[in-house]
């Protein structure tokens, strides 16, 4: 079970996303704090996995709470749940020592595949970030990054398999892990598979540095 406290301090937001998350099989809300004085605090006597935790909070902010825990509590994994989408955040938090940031308007299936990421140990960052990002890579004039193909020709297509290039194709088509499962037929749990089989695959921290591997390597259009 991946050991999790929601940091909010809106108590309605709280318990929404503690709903959801109840309906997991392998993660379980083990409490909920409303700043992150308070999660310093729980955390002293409950240990957590992943902490999914907002940034603007009264008594202690999310940034502060971050660079605290990451400090005492090395093993837990931080989250960040933001309506905030601008990059600067995003950068401070990550330096903070997040391991993922995710928008508040980011889907059920989104948050909980964020959750198993970071419980993993490995970065996560929300889709709608990601093509965010990518977009601004994209028109900044210094698109060559993206373009450019690694030094050696090499037959990238042969590390991921069929139905992984499918997926593939989907996530950069801009489509939710439902509406892919729902047009391959599959379960939403095996699309995550796919996606995080991928990410290990090609050392992808999160959904933008996927689809750029993608498109270094002629894998999509």
């Amino acid at each position: 079970m991946i050991r999790t406290i929601l940091v909010d301090d809106h108590a309605i937001i709280r318990d929404g996303i503690s709903y959801l998350l109840q309906q997991e099989p392998d993660i379980e809300v083990i409490d909920q704090a409303s700043n992150g004085q308070e999660l310093l605090d729980k955390l002293q006597e409950t240990p957590a996995d992943v902490v999914l935790m907002d940034i603007n909070m009264p008594i202690m902010s999310g940034e502060e709470a971050t660079r605290r825990v990451h400090a005492l509590y090395p093993q837990t994994h931080i989250l960040i749940l933001s309506m905030l989408d601008h990059e600067a955040y995003i950068g401070r938090m990550m330096e903070a020592g997040a391991s993922g940031y995710i928008l508040k308007n980011a889907g059920k299936e989104e948050i909980t595949f964020g959750i198993r990421t970071v419980a993993a140990g490995r970065h996560f960052l929300c889709s709608e970030l990601g093509f965010q990002m990518l977009h601004k890579l994209q028109n900044s004039g210094n698109s060559a990054p993206i373009t450019m193909t690694i030094n050696e020709p090499v037959k990238k297509e042969s590390v991921l398999s069929r139905r992984e290039l499918e997926v593939l194709r989907l996530i950069s088509e801009g489509l939710t892990t439902s509406e892919i499962a729902e047009k391959l037929y599959n379960s939403k749990r095996t699309i995550e598979t796919h996606r995080q089989n991928m990410m290990e695959k090609t050392q992808a921290k999160n959904t933008a540095s996927l689809i750029k591997y993608a498109l270094s390597n002629g894998l999509i259009d």
